[in-house]
């Protein structure tokens, strides 16, 4: 495993199985990694509190590198992603989108920006927001862009860019693609905080726990997903996304082949296999066809 991070993040490698986590703190190299030689669940953490996890470019870049390897691994089903401190992601530093900086940086901060979002909805494996506190702007735009997101209860998520001249425009596609209109709209417009449980109500977020609950509720939901197969997750998550930006008919016959596809996979064949045969599947976690065997 390559792992790659500077001063604002770190990795924290899991591997889970079931229920049993072998804890081997690796403390020389600044990140944890708990293994049991079997599936992986890589754990990304913001980790530049003093600037609330400001998503500067630096941030952005680690983020992404941080995401992108060894994703095509077998052994990788999922990530989750957190952060140091009391404020989850304040969004974009501000000191970098002064005019001091010009035209040509500001927009290579939002390229990163747009890049990193629409990564985490690529990639073949779930991506979870672990998150412990105050999410705004590009803060609250990456945890609407994660698959998963589960938040205490002391939680909150804002758009308050328009507050301060700049509004949340970036920000509102990921966010007006999470919860109604009307509620988007009046976040963007007045900047004003929500809450987790209204966060839970309106679909920003999937779970809202006690904050000493946090990590066991996320790691329970990474466990459920190491127990499927990667191939068909992979399959699976990669049609919800492109069906969801489809027309109703189309998003059927888009659906449709990629059912018939998923049959044709040789884990398919297996998981039915042993749903008949009453006994727990066994996965190759490989995308090969059935025919192949």
């Amino acid at each position: 495993m390559r792992l790659l991070q500077n001063s604002y993040s770190e990795i924290v490698l899991y591997t889970v199985h079931c229920s049993v986590l072998c804890i081997d703190l690796c403390s020389s190299l600044n990140y944890s990694c708990y293994c049991n030689c079997n599936y992986m669940c890589r754990r990304i953490i913001l980790n530049n509190p003093k600037k609330r996890n400001a998503l500067s470019l630096s941030m952005l870049e680690s983020l992404r590198s941080n995401i992108l390897a060894d994703i095509d691994s077998d052994n990788l089903r999922v990530i989750v992603i957190s952060a140091k401190g009391p404020v989850f992601s304040s969004g974009h530093d501000l000191k970098e989108l002064t005019s001091a900086q010009g035209r040509d940086y500001h927009t290579k901060v939002f390229q990163a920006c747009s890049e990193v979002m629409t990564l985490i909805q690529d990639i073949p494996v779930p991506v979870i927001a672990m998150v412990n506190g105050v999410a705004t702007a590009a803060g609250c735009q990456l945890v609407a862009s994660c698959d998963i997101a589960v938040v205490t209860e002391k939680s909150t998520f804002a758009t308050p860019g328009v507050n301060v001249g700049l509004f949340c425009s970036t920000p509102a596609v990921a966010i007006g693609r999470a919860v109604p209109k009307k509620v988007a709209m009046e976040m963007l417009f007045t900047g004003s905080p929500i809450s987790a449980q209204d966060a839970l109500r309106h679909g920003l977020v999937s779970k809202v726990v006690p904050e000493e609950r946090l990590e066991e509720e996320t790691l329970a939901i990474a466990r459920r997903v190491c127990q499927a197969s990667r191939p068909v997750v992979a399959l699976g998550k990669a049609t919800f996304h492109r069906q969801m930006a489809q027309g109703r008919d189309a998003a059927y016959a888009t659906a449709s082949r990629v059912m018939v596809d998923n049959l044709a996979l040789r884990d398919g064949q297996e998981g039915i296999r042993a749903f008949i045969e009453k006994r727990k599947p066994v996965w190759t976690n490989k995308a090969e066809k059935a025919n192949d065997e």
